[in-house]
Protein backbone atom coordinates (compact mmCIF):
# COMPACT_ATOMS: atom_id res chain seq x y z
CA UNK A 1 0.00 0.00 0.00
CA UNK A 2 2.45 2.68 1.22
CA UNK A 3 6.17 2.41 0.60
CA UNK A 4 8.62 2.75 3.45
CA UNK A 5 9.62 6.27 4.30
CA UNK A 6 12.48 7.54 2.20
CA UNK A 7 15.83 8.12 3.82
CA UNK A 8 15.94 11.71 2.59
CA UNK A 9 13.47 14.46 1.87
CA UNK A 10 11.17 13.44 -0.95
CA UNK A 11 12.35 14.40 -4.44
CA UNK A 12 10.53 17.20 -6.26
CA UNK A 13 10.65 17.38 -10.06
CA UNK A 14 10.21 20.47 -12.21
CA UNK A 15 9.44 21.19 -15.85
CA UNK A 16 11.78 23.87 -17.24
CA UNK A 17 11.55 25.83 -14.02
CA UNK A 18 12.74 29.45 -14.38
CA UNK A 19 13.14 28.86 -18.14
CA UNK A 20 10.12 30.55 -19.71
CA UNK A 21 11.72 30.40 -23.14
CA UNK A 22 11.50 26.59 -23.09
CA UNK A 23 8.29 24.58 -23.60
CA UNK A 24 6.01 24.47 -20.57
CA UNK A 25 4.56 21.24 -21.93
CA UNK A 26 6.14 17.80 -22.38
CA UNK A 27 4.74 14.61 -23.91
CA UNK A 28 6.26 11.15 -23.40
CA UNK A 29 5.64 7.57 -24.38
CA UNK A 30 4.60 5.95 -21.09
CA UNK A 31 6.52 2.70 -21.55
CA UNK A 32 9.71 4.48 -22.59
CA UNK A 33 9.43 6.88 -19.67
CA UNK A 34 8.86 4.17 -17.05
CA UNK A 35 11.68 2.04 -18.45
CA UNK A 36 14.11 4.96 -18.52
CA UNK A 37 13.21 6.32 -15.07
CA UNK A 38 12.22 3.13 -13.26
CA UNK A 39 14.43 3.88 -10.26
CA UNK A 40 12.56 7.15 -9.74
CA UNK A 41 8.98 6.48 -10.86
CA UNK A 42 8.42 3.71 -8.28
CA UNK A 43 9.54 5.93 -5.40
CA UNK A 44 7.21 8.52 -3.86
CA UNK A 45 7.84 11.92 -5.44
CA UNK A 46 6.13 15.21 -6.20
CA UNK A 47 6.02 17.62 -9.15
CA UNK A 48 5.65 21.36 -9.41
CA UNK A 49 3.64 20.71 -12.60
CA UNK A 50 0.44 18.86 -13.55
CA UNK A 51 0.56 15.35 -14.96
CA UNK A 52 -1.93 13.37 -17.06
CA UNK A 53 -1.19 9.64 -17.29
CA UNK A 54 -3.08 7.71 -19.96
CA UNK A 55 -2.67 3.98 -19.36
CA UNK A 56 -3.77 2.69 -22.78
CA UNK A 57 -2.84 -0.89 -21.96
CA UNK A 58 -1.84 -2.59 -18.72
CA UNK A 59 -3.25 -3.46 -15.35
CA UNK A 60 -1.84 -2.59 -11.94
CA UNK A 61 -1.89 0.01 -9.19
CA UNK A 62 -1.03 3.67 -8.93
CA UNK A 63 -0.57 5.52 -5.65
CA UNK A 64 -1.53 9.13 -4.97
CA UNK A 65 -0.98 10.46 -1.48
CA UNK A 66 -2.40 7.69 0.72
CA UNK A 67 -4.81 6.16 -1.76
CA UNK A 68 -4.32 3.15 -4.02
CA UNK A 69 -6.00 3.30 -7.43
CA UNK A 70 -6.65 0.39 -9.77
CA UNK A 71 -5.27 0.83 -13.27
CA UNK A 72 -7.07 -0.84 -16.18
CA UNK A 73 -6.84 -0.49 -19.96
CA UNK A 74 -7.65 3.07 -21.05
CA UNK A 75 -7.51 4.57 -17.58
CA UNK A 76 -6.64 8.28 -17.49
CA UNK A 77 -5.25 9.51 -14.20
CA UNK A 78 -4.68 13.11 -13.06
CA UNK A 79 -1.89 14.12 -10.69
CA UNK A 80 -1.88 17.68 -9.35
CA UNK A 81 1.24 19.58 -8.50
CA UNK A 82 2.55 18.83 -4.98
CA UNK A 83 0.70 15.52 -4.73
CA UNK A 84 2.85 12.59 -3.61
CA UNK A 85 2.53 9.75 -6.10
CA UNK A 86 4.36 6.78 -7.57
CA UNK A 87 3.98 3.90 -10.02
CA UNK A 88 3.96 0.21 -9.16
CA UNK A 89 6.67 -2.16 -10.48
CA UNK A 90 4.83 -2.99 -13.72
CA UNK A 91 6.94 -1.97 -16.73
CA UNK A 92 4.51 -3.28 -19.34
CA UNK A 93 2.21 -0.26 -19.42
CA UNK A 94 1.55 1.30 -22.81
CA UNK A 95 0.30 4.86 -23.00
CA UNK A 96 1.02 8.56 -22.88
CA UNK A 97 2.36 10.99 -20.27
CA UNK A 98 1.54 14.69 -20.46
CA UNK A 99 3.36 17.19 -18.23
CA UNK A 100 2.52 20.88 -18.17
CA UNK A 101 2.97 23.84 -15.88
CA UNK A 102 -0.05 25.64 -14.48
CA UNK A 103 0.50 28.83 -16.45
CA UNK A 104 0.43 26.84 -19.68
CA UNK A 105 -3.23 25.93 -19.27
CA UNK A 106 -4.57 28.64 -16.92
CA UNK A 107 -3.98 32.10 -18.32
CA UNK A 108 -7.34 33.76 -17.97
CA UNK A 109 -9.67 34.26 -15.06
CA UNK A 110 -12.49 32.34 -16.70
CA UNK A 111 -14.69 29.50 -15.50
CA UNK A 112 -13.43 26.90 -17.99
CA UNK A 113 -9.74 27.32 -17.11
CA UNK A 114 -10.52 27.38 -13.41
CA UNK A 115 -12.76 24.33 -13.60
CA UNK A 116 -10.21 22.27 -15.55
CA UNK A 117 -7.42 23.07 -13.11
CA UNK A 118 -9.39 22.77 -9.91
CA UNK A 119 -11.86 19.99 -10.66
CA UNK A 120 -9.72 17.55 -12.65
CA UNK A 121 -6.59 17.98 -10.56
CA UNK A 122 -7.21 19.64 -7.22
CA UNK A 123 -10.50 18.18 -6.02
CA UNK A 124 -9.82 15.60 -3.26
CA UNK A 125 -13.51 14.63 -3.21
CA UNK A 126 -13.50 13.35 -6.80
CA UNK A 127 -11.78 10.24 -8.08
CA UNK A 128 -8.57 11.41 -9.86
CA UNK A 129 -9.21 9.11 -12.80
CA UNK A 130 -11.67 8.01 -15.45
CA UNK A 131 -11.86 5.05 -17.83
CA UNK A 132 -12.45 5.54 -21.55
CA UNK A 133 -14.50 3.31 -23.80
CA UNK A 134 -12.80 2.37 -27.05
CA UNK A 135 -14.67 4.76 -29.41
CA UNK A 136 -13.88 7.67 -27.07
CA UNK A 137 -10.25 6.55 -26.75
CA UNK A 138 -9.93 6.73 -30.54
CA UNK A 139 -11.08 10.35 -30.48
CA UNK A 140 -8.63 11.15 -27.69
CA UNK A 141 -5.86 9.61 -29.78
CA UNK A 142 -6.53 12.23 -32.43
CA UNK A 143 -5.84 15.01 -29.91
CA UNK A 144 -2.59 13.34 -28.85
CA UNK A 145 -1.54 13.03 -32.49
CA UNK A 146 -2.18 16.76 -32.99
CA UNK A 147 -0.19 17.64 -29.86
CA UNK A 148 2.74 15.44 -30.91
CA UNK A 149 2.75 16.80 -34.44
CA UNK A 150 2.75 20.41 -33.31
CA UNK A 151 5.23 19.76 -30.50
CA UNK A 152 7.73 18.29 -32.96
CA UNK A 153 7.48 21.09 -35.53
CA UNK A 154 10.13 23.83 -35.59
CA UNK A 155 9.42 26.98 -33.62
CA UNK A 156 7.08 28.75 -35.99
CA UNK A 157 4.32 31.30 -35.71
CA UNK A 158 1.57 30.35 -33.25
CA UNK A 159 3.10 27.04 -32.14
CA UNK A 160 2.60 27.62 -28.42
CA UNK A 161 -0.95 28.88 -28.90
CA UNK A 162 -1.89 25.79 -30.91
CA UNK A 163 -0.37 23.49 -28.29
CA UNK A 164 -2.37 25.25 -25.57
CA UNK A 165 -5.54 24.92 -27.65
CA UNK A 166 -5.01 21.21 -28.31
CA UNK A 167 -4.21 20.51 -24.67
CA UNK A 168 -7.23 22.45 -23.45
CA UNK A 169 -9.50 20.66 -25.93
CA UNK A 170 -8.11 17.32 -24.74
CA UNK A 171 -8.79 18.22 -21.09
CA UNK A 172 -12.27 19.54 -21.85
CA UNK A 173 -13.15 16.24 -23.52
CA UNK A 174 -11.82 14.35 -20.49
CA UNK A 175 -13.91 16.55 -18.20
CA UNK A 176 -17.02 15.75 -20.26
CA UNK A 177 -16.36 12.00 -20.03
CA UNK A 178 -15.68 12.25 -16.31
CA UNK A 179 -18.86 14.21 -15.68
CA UNK A 180 -20.89 11.71 -17.70
CA UNK A 181 -19.52 8.89 -15.53
CA UNK A 182 -20.33 10.80 -12.37
CA UNK A 183 -23.83 11.51 -13.66
CA UNK A 184 -24.43 7.80 -14.28
CA UNK A 185 -23.05 6.74 -10.90
CA UNK A 186 -24.61 9.46 -8.75
CA UNK A 187 -27.58 10.50 -10.88
CA UNK A 188 -26.49 14.12 -10.69
CA UNK A 189 -26.29 16.82 -13.30
CA UNK A 190 -23.27 16.51 -15.57
CA UNK A 191 -23.01 20.27 -15.99
CA UNK A 192 -20.78 22.32 -13.67
CA UNK A 193 -23.59 24.29 -12.07
CA UNK A 194 -23.08 27.28 -9.77
CA UNK A 195 -23.00 25.17 -6.61
CA UNK A 196 -20.30 22.85 -7.99
CA UNK A 197 -18.20 25.80 -9.12
CA UNK A 198 -18.60 27.48 -5.72
CA UNK A 199 -17.59 24.29 -3.92
CA UNK A 200 -14.48 23.98 -6.09
CA UNK A 201 -13.62 27.61 -5.33
CA UNK A 202 -13.83 26.79 -1.62
CA UNK A 203 -11.57 23.75 -2.06
CA UNK A 204 -9.14 25.92 -3.99
CA UNK A 205 -9.14 28.53 -1.23
CA UNK A 206 -8.41 25.85 1.35
CA UNK A 207 -5.42 24.67 -0.70
CA UNK A 208 -4.11 28.24 -0.81
CA UNK A 209 -4.75 29.17 2.83
CA UNK A 210 -4.84 26.07 5.05
CA UNK A 211 -1.66 27.07 6.92
CA UNK A 212 -3.04 30.51 7.82
CA UNK A 213 -5.59 29.42 10.41
CA UNK A 214 -8.53 31.11 8.68
CA UNK A 215 -11.96 30.59 10.22
CA UNK A 216 -15.00 29.36 8.33
CA UNK A 217 -16.42 32.88 8.38
CA UNK A 218 -13.21 34.24 6.84
CA UNK A 219 -13.39 31.67 4.03
CA UNK A 220 -17.05 32.60 3.51
CA UNK A 221 -16.09 36.27 3.16
CA UNK A 222 -13.52 35.36 0.51
CA UNK A 223 -16.34 33.64 -1.38
CA UNK A 224 -18.70 36.59 -0.82
CA UNK A 225 -21.27 34.38 0.92
CA UNK A 226 -22.41 33.85 4.50
CA UNK A 227 -21.05 31.12 6.77
CA UNK A 228 -24.49 29.53 6.76
CA UNK A 229 -24.57 29.42 2.96
CA UNK A 230 -21.10 27.86 2.92
CA UNK A 231 -22.16 25.23 5.47
CA UNK A 232 -25.30 24.43 3.49
CA UNK A 233 -23.21 24.11 0.33
CA UNK A 234 -20.66 21.64 1.74
CA UNK A 235 -23.31 19.60 3.53
CA UNK A 236 -25.41 19.34 0.39
CA UNK A 237 -22.53 18.49 -1.95
CA UNK A 238 -20.30 16.37 0.31
CA UNK A 239 -22.15 15.77 3.58
CA UNK A 240 -19.27 17.52 5.35
CA UNK A 241 -18.91 20.75 7.28
CA UNK A 242 -16.50 23.46 6.09
CA UNK A 243 -14.45 22.85 9.25
CA UNK A 244 -14.07 19.16 8.40
CA UNK A 245 -12.78 20.03 4.95
CA UNK A 246 -10.20 22.45 6.37
CA UNK A 247 -9.13 19.89 8.97
CA UNK A 248 -8.76 17.16 6.35
CA UNK A 249 -6.43 19.33 4.27
CA UNK A 250 -4.23 20.16 7.27
CA UNK A 251 -4.04 16.50 8.31
CA UNK A 252 -3.21 15.40 4.75
CA UNK A 253 -0.27 17.80 4.60
CA UNK A 254 0.87 16.72 8.06
CA UNK A 255 0.81 13.08 6.93
CA UNK A 256 2.79 13.93 3.80
CA UNK A 257 5.46 15.73 5.81
CA UNK A 258 5.63 13.04 8.49
CA UNK A 259 6.05 10.29 5.92
CA UNK A 260 8.13 11.95 3.24
CA UNK A 261 10.29 14.55 4.98
CA UNK A 262 12.97 14.61 7.65
CA UNK A 263 11.29 17.48 9.55
CA UNK A 264 10.66 16.82 13.22
CA UNK A 265 7.18 17.11 14.72
CA UNK A 266 7.74 20.65 16.02
CA UNK A 267 8.98 21.84 12.60
CA UNK A 268 5.97 20.29 10.88
CA UNK A 269 3.62 21.96 13.35
CA UNK A 270 5.20 25.36 12.71
CA UNK A 271 5.07 24.84 8.94
CA UNK A 272 1.34 24.11 9.17
CA UNK A 273 0.68 27.29 11.14
CA UNK A 274 0.61 25.93 14.70
CA UNK A 275 2.35 28.27 17.16
CA UNK A 276 2.23 25.64 19.90
CA UNK A 277 3.75 22.26 18.92
CA UNK A 278 1.87 20.49 21.68
CA UNK A 279 -1.42 21.69 20.21
CA UNK A 280 -0.40 20.32 16.82
CA UNK A 281 0.20 16.91 18.43
CA UNK A 282 -3.25 17.00 20.06
CA UNK A 283 -4.86 18.19 16.80
CA UNK A 284 -3.27 15.41 14.76
CA UNK A 285 -4.17 12.74 17.29
CA UNK A 286 -7.77 13.96 17.50
CA UNK A 287 -8.23 13.53 13.75
CA UNK A 288 -6.22 10.35 13.14
CA UNK A 289 -6.24 8.52 16.51
CA UNK A 290 -2.45 8.44 16.29
CA UNK A 291 0.23 10.80 17.53
CA UNK A 292 2.44 12.28 14.79
CA UNK A 293 5.34 10.05 15.85
CA UNK A 294 2.98 7.08 16.09
CA UNK A 295 1.84 7.71 12.51
CA UNK A 296 5.44 8.05 11.31
CA UNK A 297 6.43 4.76 12.96
CA UNK A 298 3.34 2.93 11.72
CA UNK A 299 4.31 3.39 8.09
CA UNK A 300 8.09 3.21 8.38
Amino acid sequence: MINKRTANTIVEYHLNRHQPEKPQLAIHDLNDYITKHKGHTTKPHIHSYFQVIWFKQGKGKHFIDFDEHNVLDNTILFVAKNQVHYFDDNTNYQGILLHFNENFIVEKDNETDFFLKSNLFNNPYNQPLCTLKKPTANIFDEYITQIKREFNTPDIFGKEELLKSYLKAFLIQIQRVKQACEQTEKQTSAAPDDKKVQLIKFINLINENYTKGLSVSEYAKLLFISSRTLSDLTNLQLNKTPSQMIQERIVLEAQRLLLYSELNVNQIGYRLGFDDPSYFVKYFKKHTNLSPLGFRKSVS
